[in-house]
């Protein structure tokens, strides 16, 4: 006999099972991108409060032409690129955040490089989005080195985000490559390996081995 609440407690149990699950997963995409953000956030703020709009401040005189911090304002893409097209990035650094919210659960825990990068880049996505939403489009830069554009926490999250996918793509290729070749390894079977010198070798006794086809004698 059925009982007609069985299957509403048996969608509630897998629901709940679900669920934890996300929970677990995302636990660790939010704790990351959310450091991440507070960190954009707290610095930004605390540039724009002690220092003037192109202010400049280190703090040793001599540090001056190395590094340097620096309340600047920038309209467009990472680094001061693409300037005027703040709209752009908002939408952009949208679509790049939900992607990798809805994507993130299905990535494996043993790949972790493409977990780290996935955090550390919807960090700098949601940092410098919250920027444009509060000013109009600017986002505040404020890091200094050499003669590179001003950048900030975002920014440089983004890009070592995206240096650690690349890595962990390379990583992972390798070691397919290498589990490929030790399984190639472990398939052939002793002494199948066939050296240069061998083939010459077995190719001289083919030769010295083969029938005389035709005469050298003289004929009678």
């Amino acid at each position: 006999m059925a009982f007609p609440w069985y299957n509403s407690v048996v969608k509630l149990f897998r629901l709940e099972k679900l669920l934890k699950k996300y929970l677990r997963d995302y636990f660790y995409l939010i704790t990351l991108a959310g450091a991440i953000i507070l960190l954009d956030l707290l610095t930004k703020e605390l540039v724009r409060a002690r220092l003037q709009y192109s202010e400049i401040w280190a703090p040793w005189e001599w540090l001056m032409p190395y590094m340097r911090i620096v309340n600047w304002q920038n309209s467009g893409a990472a680094f001061g690129m693409l300037q005027g097209f703040a709209g752009v990035f908002s939408v952009l650094s949208i679509i790049v955040a939900v992607v990798i919210i809805y994507y993130f659960p299905q990535v494996s825990k043993e790949d972790w490089t493409l977990r780290l990068a996935m955090g550390m880049q919807l960090g700098g996505a949601v940092g410098n989005l919250i920027d444009r939403i509060r000013f109009d489009g600017n986002v505040t830069d404020f890091i200094s080195i050499g003669n590179f554009p001003v950048f900030n926490v975002a920014d440089a999250s983004i890009s070592v985000g995206v240096a650690v996918l690349i890595l962990g793509m390379w990583y992972k290729e390798q070691q397919e490559k290498k589990q490929i070749k030790d399984t190639a390894q472990i398939d052939s079977p002793p002494g199948s390996t066939i050296t240069g010198q061998d083939d010459a070798n077995r190719g001289n006794s083919i030769s010295s081995s083969a029938p005389v086809t035709g005469s050298n004698t003289p004929d009678d």
